[in-house]
């Protein structure tokens, strides 16, 4: 008796698995022709559209699980999962559209130039959690958001061409990016290296 309802239990978490994917699959459809045309509608860049509407987009279903799980006292669950994401998207996604898209997938100068680079900066902002107490602090939860909040800044300059884009784009890539590098090598070193007490 109990094996068959173990078996109904997992039978019915398979089915609501197997119809999640589903609507996710078509909600993404949904999503990309609805960006493209509110990109071609506001005159934005497809760059720009795919870097906040359709990221976000997809991402919601990530941070949901992340949260509760990290709700509920399962970190690795909310660890593994935004990781694990990261680098299907990168290495699994990406490589799949260059082998499926005909001439392979373009990547722009101003990808390049500054967001490639920012993610970069970011994903290297990720380096302390293994050696600070295996622990994202809330002020690193804090500090990781506040850069997103700027990055959207940036890229709502971009879309507005505001005259003051140049000036921020420098300050990110010339002084906040490489202040937080340098501040986070120090962090590292001192978890490396840690002082030892005064005798």
């Amino acid at each position: 008796m109990e094996r068959r309802s173990a078996l109904r239990e997992t039978a019915l978490n398979i089915v609501l698995i197997a119809s999640g994917i589903g609507m996710l699959i078509v909600g993404a459809g949904w999503l990309v022709d609805g960006a493209v045309v509110i990109a071609r509608w506001l005159g934005l860049s497809e760059l720009i559209i795919g870097l906040t509407i359709i990221a976000i987009g997809t991402s919601l279903p990530e941070l949901a699980t992340s949260v509760i799980a990290a709700i509920r006292g399962q970190r690795d669950i909310a660890v593994g999962n935004v990781v694990g994401s990261n680098l299907f998207n990168i290495l699994s996604v990406l490589g799949i559209t260059a082998i499926i898209a005909p001439a392979g997938v373009g990547v722009s100068q101003a990808a390049l130039r500054f967001d490639i680079p920012v993610m970069t900066a970011v994903a290297v902002a990720c380096l302390p959690v293994f050696f600070n107490g295996y622990r994202i602090a809330r002020w690193e939860g804090g500090l990781f958001l506040a850069y997103y909040i700027a990055y959207a800044g940036y890229l709502a300059l971009g879309a507005a061409e505001h005259p003051a884009l140049p000036v921020i784009s420098g300050a990110m890539l010339g002084f906040v990016i490489p202040l937080t590098v340098v501040t986070l090598a120090v962090v590292i070193a001192r978890q490396i290296h840690p002082r030892r007490p005064a005798a």
